[in-house]
């Protein structure tokens, strides 16, 4: 019971340390801890791979890597060769998604949860950005540590483990490691050996490093609002014609903000709903994944479900599988444009597929009445060039309602494009060109 008391008492006092405003402008002692967690490439299996390393904030939090997002934009994991199967998400604005629930009634949708099918439901935590967080340390094609006491033990050793203590107790460390903890780490099949009250205290502190990175992804230094579109909505800058003639499209003609949501115009829109669709999108050819035969013995022949796979795996959700195969997560469109350097190659999609948000705009627009590609493994350079576009991933319940024959011209493609350019955090007033041409040499 003592020790039941502690977890329930530290899962407390994260939440009111989470929902606590930082000090100044700086972060709050658990958003600082859980910054510095975070970026730790000491919390992988060979050293070398930290959260960052698919979530870097020049990109939007999102993956940093030019040459791999124009290819199969899945990162490799800390040991090398291993590939995941998706595009990282944002992990900004992502700790303001409910709870993992389902909505309605006829049909049943759902809403909620982190990653790309929405496993991270939050219903351990809850929060679905700390259970998201536990996930890639222990994934073996990610950060690949066999055991949560490998990553408890790090953070213990770390130098940031005096923030650790002070901020989840005195005793939040003192864990009885077995001597050949580093060799045991070092082994993908490795487990800690540890009695049932230190096993208790690992997994009281694993929660804990989850929550702290939660509340640093749910800080001001990753959730900014600092956008050209936030000083358009607070009256301190101006849109240009082009700028505005995209906010019109995308509430209206475009269908854009049925999903993406903007809240009636209100402060701080998030942009997205936190729901799932399936868009139709195609199979991305360069995808490594279908390589990794010991990890996926279909190979070419997998198919990425989706939310549909994960509820599958839920005896009170199975029921509802089928109809949601093919759908994944809306993305806040928040830092949709983000990058470092003008000539950036971004990813997107939950597979990678489009490399361009012109070309995004315009499979939205045109999905429905190009011809079929011969090929469904054609890449998205391929498309373009032979004007066709290649078969869903997914051929069923794909949203024929709001996106696959919009009617737009390609210049209104190319203002909402423009809006969508105002989203990327970091915008300074005074930062426009005030350019209002349709040359699509200053777009993607």
């Amino acid at each position: 019971m003592k020790y039941y008391a502690t977890a329930v008492y530290r899962i407390v006092l994260c939440s009111m340390l989470i929902a606590a405003p930082a000090m100044g402008s700086g972060l709050s002692a658990v958003e600082k801890l859980g910054k510095s967690i975070f970026f730790d490439k000491n919390l992988s299996i060979n050293k070398n791979q930290a959260c960052a390393a698919c979530h870097g904030p020049d990109v939007g939090w999102t993956g940093p890597d030019a040459e791999i997002n124009a290819g199969g934009s899945v990162y490799e994991g800390s040991v090398s060769g291993l590939f995941g199967n998706r595009k990282p998400p944002s992990s900004a604005y992502a700790t303001q998604s409910p709870i993992f629930h389902s909505i309605g009634k006829n049909p049943v949708e759902f809403e909620g949860g982190n990653f790309w099918d929405g496993r991270a439901t939050g219903e351990k935590l809850g929060n679905p950005a700390a259970d998201q967080a536990q996930g890639p340390f222990l994934n073996p094609v990610e950060q690949a540590l066999p055991d949560a006491a490998c990553v408890v033990e790090r953070v213990c050793s770390a130098r940031y483990a005096g923030n650790f203590d002070r901020v989840w107790g005195e005793d939040a460390c003192d864990i009885e490691f077995p001597d050949n903890i580093d060799e045991v780490c070092s082994d993908p099949d490795g487990t800690v050996d540890l009695d049932e009250e230190n096993r208790f205290k690992v997994n009281a502190a694993y929660d804990s490093i989850a929550l702290s990175i939660a509340a640093f992804e749910g800080s001001s230094k990753s959730n900014q609002f600092t956008s050209k579109f936030d000083a358009f909505l607070a009256g301190r800058t101006s849109l240009t014609k082009k700028e505005k003639r995209g906010l019109r499209l995308f509430r209206g003609k475009g269908k854009c903000a049925n999903c993406h949501t903007l809240d009636g115009g209100s402060k701080d829109p998030l942009l997205t709903d936190y729901t799932f669709d399936n868009l139709g999108v195609p199979r991305n050819p360069d995808n490594p994944w279908y390589k990794m035969v010991d990890f996926n013995p279909d190979g070419k022949g997998w198919i990425d479900l989706g939310l549909g796979g994960f509820l599958e795996t839920r005896d009170d959700y199975a029921q509802f599988a089928k109809e949601s195969y093919g759908k994944q997560k809306v993305p806040t469109l928040r830092n949709v444009d983000k990058r470092p350097y003008f000539r950036f190659t971004k990813a997107y999609m939950h597979n990678g597929y489009f490399k361009s948000l012109k070309t995004v705009v315009h499979f939205y627009n045109t999905r429905d009445t190009k011809e079929r590609c011969d090929d469904p493994f054609t890449t998205e350079e391929e498309a373009l060039e032979m004007d066709c576009w290649p078969e869903p991933e997914v051929a069923v319940n794909v949203n024929s309602k709001e996106l696959g024959d919009l009617g737009l011209s390609g210049k209104q493609e190319r203002a909402i494009v423009a809006f969508m350019k105002t989203l990327s955090d970091g915008y300074q007033v005074g930062d426009d060109d005030d350019d209002d041409s349709d040359d699509d040499s200053n777009e993607d």
